[in-house]
């Protein structure tokens, strides 16, 4: 039986991409559905009978929620799909990344204001830890929005390198179903989950903000930039590299190259001497510290960091089975980190796709490899210890920085 629901005195079918469609446009609009979506999403009927308890700690069984968005990710991914085989360009993904996290995390935020949200929420009102989470993250995208830009890859007709190298390396086919699931879907889902922590923050009890919410704001925006000291010293870099050397970089961007350096073809000064990949490095922590934010302002733990000792934090089972990981009710409170931890998963095997196109393009990147961490620059501490006991030191180093005077 087909459910039905109408906006704007319009009867709809309740098929899942046009219910995506309504729903935002109900939310632009602010006005309410006349009948909430009938249908059982398959992804929220999966958890409701697999995971009881976190159905209803999450308020799962509020369709009118979650399901829209989901619809929403659902057909931004098949569009992102159908666009990238028509146009053989699997940059479409990058060009909206920089501002759908932002985008769900506001739809979170702003839930409680929504003439159809939930009547508890919208009596709650909403949170404030939810909107400094919301600000953080519209920091984190004028930060990728401006690299976008200049990158040029806002340009329907610009694509990321490293698609168009994975994409002669293996067949046609295999290629198609990668765009598919991993491209198109997996990423948008990625995207949508790093707004996730902002629901767990918009369901807690109202509460005023406490230390470790400004804690994690300061370290959020640290973070950011620190990453773009990082994303100016590539781009400084790669113009002096192609001869075009900036006439007034950013602070802290310009590191004296010389044409030793250029030979190299891989940026190893400032930031990415401590770390091959500081920019990705702080996009991890940055999600991470934004996964946080409900993590330690449960209202169970009650008391703020500059008040309360350690004891309060979230607390791990001495044992439990691994299906009670999402049901434990010592671990539920930990299931924001889920969200920082797979985005941590995708970088991760990025970075190994990267280092092996850049191990086989430049010499002396393995030396690189050798003395710099790939994120910690406590590992590179460690390797330059290392290599200085094992009497390497002065051999890598003079293999990467040409220079004398840059091997200090």
């Amino acid at each position: 039986m087909q459910t039905r629901m109408r906006t704007r005195d319009v009867d709809v079918m309740s098929a899942a991409p046009f219910k995506g469609i309504y729903f935002f446009l109900d939310c632009v609009s602010s006005r309410s559905f006349l009948q909430p979506p009938g249908y059982e999403n398959m992804f929220l009927t999966y958890i409701q009978h697999s995971y009881p308890t976190l159905w209803t700690n999450l308020n799962l069984q509020r369709p009118d929620v979650l399901e829209g968005p989901i619809d929403f990710v659902i057909l931004e991914s098949l569009v992102t799909f159908l666009a990238g085989e028509i146009t053989g360009n699997s940059s479409h993904v990058d060009r909206v990344w920089t501002f759908l996290p932002p985008l769900y995390t506001a739809y979170f935020t702003f839930l409680p204001l929504f003439n159809w949200a939930p009547p508890d929420l919208k009596a709650a009102g909403v949170s404030n830890r939810a909107l400094l989470m919301l600000v953080a993250q519209c920091v984190w995208s004028f930060r990728l929005s401006y690299n976008t830009w200049r990158r040029d890859l806002f340009k329907l007709s610009e694509e990321d390198y490293r698609w168009a190298l994975l994409r002669d390396r293996i067949p046609s086919l295999l290629y198609t179903l990668f765009n598919l699931g991993f491209i198109a879907f997996t990423q948008h889902f990625l995207l949508f989950a790093q707004g996730l922590p902002a629901y767990a923050a918009t369901l807690q009890p109202r509460t005023a903000l406490t230390t470790s919410d400004q804690v994690l704001f300061a370290l959020g925006v640290t973070t950011v930039l620190f990453q773009f000291i990082a994303d100016n010293q590539q781009w400084t870099y790669q113009n002096f590299k192609r001869g075009n050397k900036l006439e007034n970089p950013w602070p802290f961007a310009d590191c004296n190259w010389t044409e030793l350096d250029a030979k190299r073809g891989f940026v190893a000064e400032g930031l990415w001497s401590i770390s091959r990949h500081p920019n990705f490095l702080c996009e991890q922590l940055f999600w991470f510290w934004t996964a946080l934010y409900p993590v330690l302002g449960e209202p169970s733990h009650s008391g703020t960091l500059s008040t309360t000792p350690i004891s309060y934090l979230p607390r791990w089972p001495k044992s439990f089975h691994p299906r009670e990981l999402f049901t434990h009710p010592d671990v539920t409170p930990f299931w924001p980190l889920a969200s920082a931890l797979s985005y941590a998963m995708l970088f991760a095997a990025s970075t190994v796709f990267s280092e092996s196109v850049s191990s086989g393009k430049y010499v002396s990147y393995a030396f690189y490899q050798e003395r710099v961490g790939t994120f910690s620059p406590f590992t590179t501490v460690i390797k330059k210890l290392w290599l200085g006991s094992t009497g390497r030191l002065a051999t890598v180093d003079a293999a990467i920085w040409k220079d004398e005077k840059k091997r200090e």
